[in-house]
């Protein structure tokens, strides 16, 4: 595995055959998000995007946290001075196209969930596709306690997790969700002992870096669609991936395997 380090090494860059983990490494402060970090997260992702050599990308936090949202620093100065800085702009220029990037990249981003993910740093964790979680982690609507209101998609996120209700409570009162009810509510997708954590995201990698990588793209792409879209247009829109998938020669390979009785070695083409 190589390693690189981005942001004065606020984040780690490791690569392993076709996987990029991309590590928040601010543990002394459970890893708040900096400008620096989330320009860094948003180019390797980027990156990551566009070198057809990455099939996937990993997101995790060193130390005890995930992450504890964002880091106040960047715009402590104003605050000490009395002015109110424009928090739309923060949003719109770091944390909104981070949120976006992940979601429209159509290769898979796992978030490993090792310890406290707060505000921000929830939002960033829940926007990936697939959630693994250590036993100790925990999921904390932190905005109620500076007088804001949820941002960075969480509530879109938890809307369609948890319901109305349940989302309404944890966002009002801060009340933490322990990683075995996030697993319940379906917010993450499995829980593991700490020490576990990097291993059962090594077998979910390895079993995507198996699959074919165009019909892991389009099926991205579909979940994306479905979110907003009706049922008969998701018919018409699933009919079209399916014949365009049709005409790769991994669709073939994935017959022809199927039918000769072996494991199929799929090409990404």
């Amino acid at each position: 595995m190589s390693e690189t380090a981005t942001a004065e090494e606020e984040l780690l860059v490791a690569r392993e055959n076709s996987v990029v983990t991309l590590t928040l490494n601010r543990p002394a402060v459970l890893n708040a998000l900096t400008h620096n970090m989330m320009l860094g997260l948003m180019s390797e992702l980027k990156n990551a995007e566009k070198d057809p050599s990455v099939r996937a990308v990993v997101i995790t936090g060193a130390g005890r946290a995930f992450c504890a949202g964002a880091d106040l620093g960047d715009l402590k100065a104003g605050y000490k001075e009395g002015t109110t800085p424009s928090l739309g702009e923060e949003l719109e220029k770091y944390f909104n196209p981070l949120i976006r990037q992940i979601q429209r990249m159509e290769k898979p981003v796992i978030g490993a969930v090792n310890g406290l993910a707060a505000g921000a740093g929830a939002s960033l964790i829940l926007s990936c596709d697939i959630k693994i979680c250590s036993a100790t982690a925990k999921f904390i609507a932190a905005f109620v306690q500076v007088g804001l209101a949820p941002d960075s998609g969480f509530t879109h996120m938890l809307a369609r997790t948890l319901g109305r209700s349940l989302g309404l409570e944890h966002a009002w009162t801060a009340k933490p969700i322990l990683a075995r009810q996030a697993e319940e509510f379906g917010l993450v997708n499995l829980v593991v002992p700490s020490d576990e954590l990097r291993q059962a995201v090594r077998a979910l990698t390895d079993k995507l870096l198996a699959a074919p990588a165009r019909a892991v793209a389009l099926t991205k792409r579909s979940f994306n669609k479905a979110m907003d879209t009706d049922f008969e247009a998701m018919l018409a829109y699933e009919t079209h991936l399916q014949e365009t998938l049709g005409k790769t020669s991994d669709h073939m390979e994935g017959v022809t395997a199927f039918l000769e009785g072996r494991k199929p070695d799929f090409k990404g083409e």
